[in-house]
C-alpha cells in the first residue's frame, strides 16, 4: 500500500504492516546478519538486566525494552559490533512463592518433609514458564535481542562464577558472618536486604500502646511510661531507654492515683494529664483532672533503675541491685526523640536494630544467639513465651494489649496509621529480627562507590547526582544470604566448632576437595559433600545451609553470562565496564546498585559508563504497574489493535522517559556512540 493511499484515509492496518516487516526480517534473518556484518568492529557492550520468567511482561519492561533497543540500534548503526544477550532471574523468592502457592508450603518444615530435592526440582519446573510469551511479546516489538544465546542464572556456569565472585570477596577480607536485626519477611521465612525492604510500602493502621513499668523501690510508687506501635514485641522486652539530656517529670494521677515518669515535652500525650472542663461548668470554674508535678531531672538521673517486667518469660535475666549488666533496667541513648511517644522507648533487642545496639553497648545482654528471640522463622511465638505459644506475631497484638490490661498496666491503646514496610513479593507485613547472616562489608567501599558513581552518565543525571548518590552514601553492609532453598548455594564449608573455614571458588576446586564428581551446584546435588578437616581427628567441614539473595546473582551479571573467569576471560577484561544499561527508576536500590557494589569490590571501577533511566508506569489506579497484581491490560491486545510502533512511541514520548527527541540525540552520542 502506497502513501497516497494511506492519505486517501483508504483501509490500512498497522500492525499488519509490522507484522509484515517482521516476516522480512525474519526470511533475512536480519539481527543475525547484522551481527556478523559487524563482527570486528569495535565493541560497544550492553548488559540486560534479567527478569523473572515466572510472570508476563508489563508495560515497564517494554519502555526499558525500546530503550534498550533504541541505543543498541544506533551503536550498530554507527560502526558498532554489539552483542545483545536476554538475560534470565531463574532463582530466589519470585520463584519460591509459586511454588510454595503451587504445593500449599506454609513453613520451612514442610520443605524439609518432602525433600530440598524435590522442593528445588518443582522450582526449576516453572522458571522459564512464560519464556516464549516473553520471546513472542519482545520480538513483536521488533527489538532486536539473542534468545537463543541467553543466559540463566541457574546455569552452572553462572553459578560457577557467583562462587567466584564471592570467592574474591572473601580473599578480600569483605565478607563477614554476623547476627542482626534485619528486615525479615514471616512468609517466606527468609531476612531481606534492606533495599529489597524499602520496594513496598504501605500505609497501615497499628495499634499504639502506652505501658507502665513500675519502678523497683521508688518511695513514690512511680512507673515509667512506654510508647510503642509493635505490641507484639512486649513479651520481649528487657530494657527501657532515654535520652540522657531530656528533661522528664514524674507526676501524679490524682484520679487514678497513678505516678507516672515521662518526657516533660511528651506530657499532654498521656491519657488524663491536661485537664478538662466540667460538663455544664462555668466560665470561671477550674477545669477538672490534670497531673501534679512531682519532680523533674534529666534522662541521664534516670540510668540504673529498675523496674518490674510486664511478664515473667525472662525473669531470669534480671539485673542485680546496684549491677551495671543484665536486664529490666533504665538505659540512656540519643536515638530516644521527644517528638513522638512518651520519651520512654522500650528495648527488645531482638526486633529492632537500635534496641540491639543499645542493649549489648549497656550490658544488657550478651551477643548473638543469647538474645531473647522467642519467635520462629514464621513469625510465630515459641514455646519460651508459652501465653502465645504458636500465635503469628502480628496476630497476637490484641491478646498481648489484652493480657496487660488485665495486668493493670495499660495506660492507653490507641491506633495510630503510619508507613510500614511489606515484603515485595509475599505482600505481608515485615518484621524486624534477629538473624545469623553473610555480609559484603560496603560501608569499608562507600567512599570508592561514591567515586565510581561520578565516572558515569546517567540520563536523568539527578537521579545519580541525587537519589543514587544519596542511597550509596547512606549504604549499610549487604546481607547477601537467604534462609531458603532454591538458589546458588553460598560456597563456604565450615567446622562444627567454626574454627576452619573453606571459601570455595570453582567446581573444579570442590571436586578436588571432595573428591567426588559435581554436576549441579544446586543445594541438593552438594549439600552432602563434606571437606576433610586439616586437624587429625576432626570431624569433616560441611556446606552452610544459606544460599545467595538473588540480587547478588544479578549483580553478578556482567561475570556470570561470560562464565568469567573461566571462559572469556581477554574478551571480558578488554571491554570492562559495560557501555550502557537501562531499567526503570526503582532499579535504583535494586540492579544498578548491586552491579555498583560487585564491580567496585572486584574491580574498583563502575560495572558501566553509561545509564538511561526512566520512570515507572503506573496503573490506572496509580499503584506500580505489577505482574503479581495483573492490574495492566494485556499488552498483546493494544499492539494487536494499535502497532508495536504506536506504543513504544507514545511510551518514549511519555512523560515517564522525561527526555524530549532532542534530548534523545544527546543520550545516544553521550552512550559511546560517535
Amino acid at each position: 500500500m502506497s502513501v497516497a493511499d494511506v492519505a486517501e484515509g483508504k483501509d490500512y492496518s498497522f500492525p499488519k504492516e509490522e507484522e509484515k516487516i517482521l516476516s522480512l526480517w525474519d526470511r533475512l534473518d536480519a539481527f543475525k546478519e547484522q551481527l556478523r556484518r559487524t563482527e570486528g568492529k569495535p565493541e560497544y557492550i550492553f548488559y540486560d538486566g534479567p527478569p523473572f520468567a515466572t510472570g508476563l511482561p508489563h508495560y515497564g519492561h517494554i519502555l526499558a525494552g525500546t530503550l534498550k533497543d533504541i541505543v543498541t540500534r544506533y551503536a550498530a548503526a554507527t560502526g558498532h559490533h554489539v552483542t545483545r544477550r536476554f538475560g534470565w532471574d531463574c532463582h530466589g523468592l519470585p520463584v519460591e512463592y509459586e511454588i510454595d502457592k503451587k504445593l500449599n508450603v506454609k513453613s520451612r518444615d514442610d520443605v524439609l518433609k518432602m525433600g530440598i530435592g524435590t522442593y528445588n526440582e518443582e522450582c526449576r519446573s516453572i522458571v522459564m514458564r512464560y519464556s516464549k510469551e516473553w520471546e513472542k511479546t519482545v520480538k513483536r516489538l521488533g527489538r532486536w535481542i539473542d534468545f537463543e544465546n541467553d543466559y540463566k542464572t541457574l546455569d552452572p556456569s553462572f553459578m560457577e562464577s557467583v562462587w567466584w565472585v564471592f570467592s574474591q570477596l572473601y580473599e578480600k577480607g569483605l565478607v563477614y558472618r554476623g547476627f542482626k536485626v534485619m528486615p525479615f519477611s514471616t512468609a517466606c521465612s527468609t531476612p531481606l536486604s534492606n533495599f529489597e525492604a524499602g520496594l513496598n510500602y504501605k500505609d497501615v493502621s497499628d495499634p499504639a500502646v502506652m505501658i507502665s513499668f513500675p519502678v523497683i523501690d521508688d518511695p513514690d510508687g512511680a512507673a515509667l511510661v512506654a510508647w510503642t506501635t509493635t505490641p507484639w514485641t512486649l513479651p520481649s522486652n528487657v530494657a527501657l531507654c532515654v535520652h540522657p539530656e531530656l528533661v522528664y517529670v514524674k507526676v501524679r494521677d490524682n484520679e487514678k492515683k497513678k505516678v507516672y515518669i515521662v518526657a516533660e515535652a511528651r506530657l499532654p500525650a498521656v491519657p488524663g494529664a491536661v485537664p478538662k472542663a466540667k460538663k455544664g461548668a462555668k466560665k470561671d470554674d477550674k477545669p477538672e483532672g490534670g497531673f501534679e508535678v512531682l519532680a523533674k531531672m534529666p534522662g541521664k538521673e534516670l540510668v540504673g533503675l529498675r523496674y518490674k517486667p510486664l511478664f515473667d518469660f525472662f525473669a531470669p535475666l534480671a539485673a542485680a541491685p546496684g549491677s551495671s549488666k543484665g536486664a529490666f533496667r533504665v538505659v540512656a541513648d540519643t536515638y530516644v526523640t521527644d517528638d513522638s511517644g512518651t520519651g520512654v522507648v522500650h528495648q527488645a533487642p531482638a526486633f529492632g536494630e537500635d534496641d540491639y545496639r543499645v542493649c549489648l553497648a549497656n550490658g544488657v545482654c550478651e551477643k548473638g544467639d543469647s538474645l531473647p528471640c522467642p519467635v520462629d522463622l514464621n513469625g510465630r511465638f515459641t514455646e519460651e513465651v508459652y501465653l502465645f505459644k504458636g500465635l503469628h506475631v502480628k496476630d497476637a497484638d490484641k491478646e498481648i494489649v489484652a493480657a496487660i490490661k488485665e495486668a493493670g498496666r495499660l495506660v492507653d491503646n490507641s491506633a495510630i496509621t503510619h508507613s510500614y514496610p511489606f515484603c515485595w513479593r509475599s505482600d505481608t507485613p515485615l518484621i524486624y529480627r534477629a538473624v545469623p547472616s553473610w555480609f559484603v562489608k560496603v560501608e569499608e567501599i562507600k567512599e570508592r562507590l561514591l567515586h565510581n558513581n561520578m565516572l558515569t552518565y546517567w540520563v536523568p543525571s539527578y537521579v545519580k547526582e541525587k537519589r543514587f548518590h544519596n542511597w550509596l552514601e547512606n549504604a549499610h553492609d549487604w546481607a547477601v544470604s537467604r534462609s531458603r532453598f532454591w538458589g546458588t548455594p553460598i560456597p563456604i564449608w565450615v567446622s562444627e566448632d567454626g574454627e576452619e573455614v573453606v571459601c570455595i571458588s570453582s567446581k573444579e576446586e570442590l571436586e578436588q576437595l571432595t573428591g567426588e564428581k559435581v554436576t549441579d551446584l544446586h543445594r541438593h546435588f552438594i549439600d552432602h559433600l563434606t571437606i576433610p578437616s586439616k586437624r587429625p581427628g576432626q570431624p569433616p567441614l560441611r556446606r552452610v545451609d544459606d544460599v545467595f539473595d538473588c540480587w547478588f546473582e544479578s549483580g553478578s551479571m556482567p561475570y556470570g553470562q561470560l562464565h568469567y573467569p573461566f571462559e572469556n576471560k581477554e574478551l571480558f577484561e578488554a571491554n570492562f565496564p559495560a557501555d550502557f544499561v537501562a531499567e526503570g527508576l526503582d532499579q535504583t536500590r535494586g540492579w544498578f546498585y548491586t552491579l555498583m557494589v560487585l564491580s567496585t569490590a572486584l574491580f574498583d571501577k563502575p560495572a558501566f559508563k553509561h545509564l538511561v533511566c526512566n520512570g515507572l508506569v503506573l496503573a490506572a489506579d496509580g499503584k506500580k504497574m505489577s505482574k503479581r497484581l495483573k492490574n495492566y491490560p494485556d499488552p498483546t491486545e493494544v499492539i494487536d489493535k494499535y502497532g508495536a510502533d504506536a506504543l513504544r512511541l507514545y511510551l518514549i514520548n511519555s512523560p515517564v522517559v522525561r527526555a524530549g527527541n532532542y534530548e534523545y540525540v544527546l543520550i545516544l552520542m553521550r552512550c559511546g556512540c560517535p
